[in-house]
């Protein structure tokens, strides 16, 4: 199943895919195709289609023995310098 878009370009689009038609020889329509491709890997999760909250990479995964580290003031002090 084919669909179209419509898009209007500002000049600096319109300048920046005139010169990936011309170095890459793609049709516009490919480097459209391949721009949306991009974003929905890097703002996409797999299977997830973006639904639920952003993360920090890695909260969570190591245990430090410490059940209250983050929230008792004594365990901060001195952090970060």
């Amino acid at each position: 199943m084919s669909s179209s878009i419509q898009a209007r370009l500002d000049p600096a689009s319109q300048k920046a895919l005139t010169r990936l038609v011309r170095q890459l020889g793609w049709s516009p329509s490919r480097i459209v195709r391949e721009g949306l491709l991009v974003l929905a890997a890097c703002h996409l999760r797999k299977g997830k289609q973006g639904e639920g909250r952003r993360q920090i990479i890695g909260q969570g995964k190591f245990a430090s023995g410490i059940p209250d580290l983050g929230s008792n003031k004594a365990h901060l002090k001195d952090f970060g310098r």
